[in-house]
């Protein structure tokens, strides 16, 4: 199946910017988030802790929200300036897709929109600025997290999905995984705006779900840091797949799933993608080396479980995933 090249539009996202998540024990979301992984508590509501990492500008990165169930209610973009949110609002609607605004404590004017998918989404221009800790070396903790990177999500078409985001939102592909079929299906795609690898991951699964947020770390040593930091805490159940390197982004990984069960990946090391004639890299689904490119394979979980969407309070209906095949895992 086809990678559409991105469609120019009328407005300018960004970068993916954060993920609204609820959790059942903000005492417990604090503690794994902040006092082991290290990311800087921004402000704290009776019902929401609001989390930044240690290199940004911006208020947030991550909120957490007291619930009775973990879920995500959000994943959140920014856009260049205020008149792309309504140009935003008007192509959804245009679409036929939900498009209204919604009041969102420390930043501005945030539209709130659903894709074909289920997926709830925020796009916003202005954020309260805070103060930036990347030289207040004094204060690093954990695993030395710098900013978001990206948001990785399930969904049961990857194809319709992938032509959405590169059709109507312009989003661009840096690389993909297809089956081995002689009509190759598309298993998974990697897209983004800020010029790395991904500001969206689109993977095989029943869904929409949110798989993970991915998180900058400095280096590999970070990871070791961490493992070593849960180890002595004796939260190794935590650990859920590496240290490693993937061999599709190239980049080095852990991914670690908080009390609740959702899931962040710390990763570093992967490449640039402005150039517009990058050409997007193809996997085999089949290719070990994609997943891992030293060789060792995921745990079933990892492509099993992933985080509910929740759309005014109600969960986003669950479809099975469209493919069947699935990259070898550890047994």
């Amino acid at each position: 199946m086809p990678i559409l090249p991105a469609s120019p539009t009328d407005f300018n996202i960004i970068r993916s910017a954060y993920a609204e998540l609820t959790v059942t024990d903000l005492e417990a979301s604090r503690a794994h988030y902040v006092d082991l992984l290290g990311l800087v508590e921004s402000a704290r509501t009776e019902d929401a802790l609001y989390l930044r990492a240690l290199e940004e500008r911006q208020h947030h990165c991550l909120v957490l929200r007291q619930a009775q169930r973990p879920a995500v209610n959000a994943l959140g973009f920014k856009v260049s300036c205020e008149e792309d949110l309504g140009r935003l609002e008007a192509h959804f609607r245009r679409l036929g897709l939900p498009a209204v605004y919604v009041q969102k404590e420390f930043q501005g004017r945030t539209l709130r929109a659903r894709d074909p998918q289920g997926m709830p989404l925020e796009f916003f221009h202005r954020m309260d600025p805070v103060e930036r800790m990347l030289q207040r070396f004094d204060l690093y903790r954990g695993a030395h997290v710098m900013r978001i990177d990206h948001l990785n999500c399930m969904v049961a078409d990857v194809q319709a999905a992938h032509d959405f985001y590169a059709r109507q939102l312009g989003f661009r592909v840096s690389e993909y995984t297809e089956t081995d079929a002689a009509d190759p299906q598309l298993w998974a795609a990697w897209m983004h705006r800020k010029g790395n690898v991904h500001d969206l991951a689109l993977m095989n699964g029943d869904g929409p779900r949110l798989h993970h947020v991915g998180m900058w770390v400095e280096n590999g040593l970070d990871l070791i840091r961490i493992c070593d930091i849960f180890a002595a805490a004796h939260l190794t159940d935590r650990l859920e797949r590496g240290p490693g390197r993937h061999g599709l982004s190239n980049a080095m990984f852990l991914y670690v799933r908080d009390p609740d069960g959702h899931r962040t990946e710390l990763y570093t090391g992967d490449y640039q993608t402005m150039d517009p004639d990058f050409e997007p890299i193809r996997w085999s689904v089949n290719d070990v080396r994609r997943q891992t490119f030293w060789g060792h394979k995921a745990p079933e979980c990892w492509f099993l479980e992933a985080s509910e969407f929740v759309w005014n309070g109600e969960p986003v209906p669950r479809q099975p995933a469209r493919l069947s095949e699935r990259p070898a895992i550890a047994t």
